[in-house]
């Protein structure tokens, strides 16, 4: 064993990604749902988050412990690693990347994280571009550099049915989502630097599938692409969007999943998500 990578489950990717890659490795995000504590992918999933907000429970989030992430790295370095890229969400959206550094200071050196400054595949693509990276042989800081390569290659948009749920986690400002709400239109949300942001307004989710592809479309000029359309509880709606992107992109589509986010970035977002994350492939 040389170099691994470890991340965390706001990553959301998915099974047919992850299972190739023996030095990956997923940690599960605390979630809570009526004050009980659970972990995303071991014992609760988005479904589990879609019953809970209709029936209006409160549902939170927290970022990985940093004795957990410490204990990690003491495992997999135990087992033969020689060095561990870890990457995880945005270090604006949440405590995890702050918990990685403090717990990787214990390792002189032999743990680098990396702020993906994104969720979802926009965690999920540095992560596989790392694990890529070391499993052609790659020593720590190289690895490190094809995540951090990766993070300059994606883009995030995503459209939500209601910035509420943001609001409430804190994660977009009360003032944009009272006009948001005040004026009853539909966000259009991106992620720049870490940090997300409405960059539209539409009237309907017709109108913001077809802003996703478009927005889309223009960051991946003529580019080959690797693509993710992200959902929550919203899979025909995706799906719809998944085949607008795969004619948009014929010849230069690479892969194209369509997945459910996980419980914590649900908790977020709410239901209504539809998101398009798309890597620029060299």
């Amino acid at each position: 064993m040389t170099v691994v990578v470890v991340t965390d489950s706001t990553s959301a990717l998915p099974e047919a990604l992850r299972a190739p890659h023996e030095g990956l490795t997923v940690l599960g995000i605390p979630v809570l749902i009526g004050g009980t504590e659970h972990r995303e992918g071991e014992d609760v999933h988005a479904d589990a988050i879609l019953r809970a907000m209709r029936e209006g429970q409160t549902v939170t989030t927290s970022g990985l412990p940093p004795e957990e992430l410490r204990a990690t790295y003491k495992r997999l370095l135990d087992e033969g690693a020689t060095g561990i890229v870890s990457v995880h969400l945005s270090g604006r959206l949440s405590g995890t990347v702050a918990a990685a550094e403090a717990a990787a200071a214990g390792f002189a050196g032999k743990v680098a994280v990396v702020d993906s400054l994104g969720a979802g595949m926009g965690v999920g693509y540095p992560a596989l571009a790392a694990v890529e990276a070391a499993e052609q042989g790659l020593d720590l800081l190289s690895a490190a550099a094809a995540a951090q390569d990766a993070i300059g290659r994606t883009t995030t948009y995503f459209y939500l049915d209601t910035l509420e749920y943001l609001r409430r986690g804190g994660r977009i400002s009360a003032a944009r989502a009272i006009v948001g709400t005040a004026l009853s239109v539909k966000p259009i949300l991106g992620v720049e630097d870490g940090r997300i942001d409405v960059i539209e307004k539409v009237r309907t989710p017709t109108r913001g599938l077809q802003r996703l592809a478009a927005l889309a479309v223009a960051d991946a000029g003529e580019a080959e692409v690797e693509m993710t359309v992200h959902h929550l509880g919203t899979e025909r709606r995706a799906e719809a969007l998944a085949g607008w992107l795969q004619e948009r992109f014929e010849g230069r589509l690479r892969r194209m999943d369509v997945t459910e986010v996980g419980a914590a970035v649900g908790a977020h977002c709410g239901p209504g998500l539809v998101g398009v994350i798309t890597r620029r492939r060299a």
